[in-house]
């Protein structure tokens, strides 16, 4: 009411001086007008030429924070998994440490985690950053140092996340503290922003169409709707592509190698839908472990510290007895490929069990990083122990089709992951993988891990619950 009165006093008053034949107060309203036009910030878009530029800018520096990433990353996993270890049986010749160096390592990664997220704050998860990508269009830079620092312990502990979701993360930032120094314009900052996201994503799946891609389908369920900055942000995934490769001299081209490509038949085709309901089966199981974790941690919500402590020795206890569970599964999916076919059917099912309660662990307890890579792996060990079971599925199909299924029933993102994997598998099977992307996501349209309530990153040292900040179960629509 007194802001209603106010307003009308305002009026009233501007009513006056408009009609008054004073000129010194028409004069006066005059001069306030043009110095609050001069006070405001002046919002501008960009050409497109302009936008091209500082897209190609965006990449190459996303490809350099990537290069930087990356190799602190394997240095600290080769100094707390290979170095240390080495040193201890050296001066401690014991079995005790060969047996229990794991979940010991793994439990104070998790405290490091807790520490760091309860000092430096609890920066967003992929909730968070779909909220800002819509509104108000970037990614706060505030949360760059935090969720840099709590990624590289979560990882190096040999938690079952990648660092895909960091670096979108980081590299959106950036685009989107550039878009704000230029004083651009929303939807101008915003197509920075996913340049940011898509340089991310292009040098970590070492596929640039396939990076900028996902970067635009991950907010929303239905599929792209910011079409717009489709060729910024694939120029932009191509530069950090570029940049990330010339530094780290990781070589071009598929990331795994099968032994053999089936030549594609018709039959071929309605295995790919078989096995792309299958994979949606498996993804509900892994929803449904997912939430019976989150009921399970729920009580420790408010314990940052102890969560993500429990949780890291949770994640060395399950690689106690199965070790393939250790970190996101980039690697060790080559360990699948060549090896997981003596492994028998049951071993590999349990394999792929155990990493979905490893991923659940992970992300419950406060561990920040991706799910794809780790979706990927359940993906590859339950599709290897189908084809076993029936041989007349090549292994090849069913191991591929099966990381596509799983991974698109949870992230809704059938275009970029047939793209993504039609690369990193250096295979020509796309037609049957994008029968398998879009069944799954057809069955699946009402299952999703990111959360419909706004998260918001939180300050250090402030007690929010955990499970407010990670991605939550649901069920039903979401846009």
């Amino acid at each position: 009411m007194a802001a209603s009165f106010l307003s009308f006093a305002q009026f009233q008053k501007s009513f006056m001086s408009l009609t008054s034949h004073n000129p010194s107060t028409i004069d006066k309203s005059a001069e306030d007008l043009s110095m609050n036009d001069a006070t405001a910030p002046v919002v501008r878009d960009l050409t497109y030429t302009q936008i091209i530029f500082w897209a190609a800018a965006i990449g190459i520096a996303g490809g350099l924070v990537a290069t930087a990433y990356y190799y602190l990353l394997e240095s600290s996993i080769d100094l707390v998994w290979l170095f240390v270890p080495e040193m201890l049986q050296a001066r401690f010749p014991s079995e005790f440490i060969v047996k229990n160096y794991v979940w010991i390592a793994a439990s104070i990664g998790g405290l490091l985690v807790g520490l760091s997220l309860y000092f430096m704050g609890l920066p967003g998860e992929v909730a968070f950053v779909v909220d800002q990508v819509h509104d108000p269009g970037r990614i706060d830079m505030k949360q760059t140092p935090a969720m840099i620092v709590a990624s590289l312990f979560s990882i190096v502990a040999g938690g079952s996340a990648g660092p895909e979701a960091p670096l979108v993360q980081i590299n959106g930032s950036i685009g989107g503290w550039l878009g704000t120094r230029l004083n651009l314009s929303v939807p101008t900052v915003r197509i920075l922003t996913f340049c940011g996201m898509s340089a991310a994503l292009g040098a970590f799946f070492g596929a640039p169409l396939g990076g900028a891609l996902f970067a635009l389908e991950i907010p929303h369920r239905r599929g792209l709707e910011y079409y717009e900055a489709i060729m910024p942000a694939v120029l932009a995934a191509i530069m950090s592509f570029t940049v990330f490769r010339f530094s780290t001299g990781l070589s071009i081209g598929g990331m795994y190698h099968f032994e053999s490509i089936p030549p594609m038949t018709l039959m071929n085709l309605l295995e790919g839908a078989i096995l792309g309901a299958v994979g949606a089966a498996v993804a509900l199981l892994f929803v449904l472990v997912f939430r019976v974790v989150g009921y399970l941690t729920e009580p420790l919500q408010h314990q940052t510290i102890l969560l993500a402590t429990l949780g890291g020795l949770a994640i060395g206890l399950i690689a106690l007895v199965f070790p393939q569970t250790l970190f996101f599964g980039e690697k060790q999916i080559d360990t699948i490929i060549e090896y997981g076919a003596s492994y028998g059917i049951a071993l590999l099912l349990m394999i792929g069990l155990a990493k979905m309660l490893a991923i659940s662990c992970t992300l419950h307890s406060g561990f920040r990083g991706g799910f794809i890579f780790p979706l990927f792996y359940i993906g590859s060990a339950v599709g290897l122990a189908i084809s076993l079971g029936f041989p007349q599925i090549h292994p090849t199909i069913a191991m591929v089709c099966l990381m596509a299924a799983v991974n698109v029933a949870v992230t809704k993102t059938p275009v970029s992951t047939t793209v993504i994997l039609s690369v990193i598998a250096d295979t020509s099977m796309v037609p049957v993988i994008v029968i398998a992307s879009f069944t799954s996501f057809v069955l699946t349209t009402q299952v999703s891990l990111i959360s419909t309530q706004r998260s918001r990153p939180v300050s250090a040292g402030e007690f929010q619950p955990v499970i407010s900040d990670r991605p939550a179960i649901i069920y039903g629509v979401t846009e």
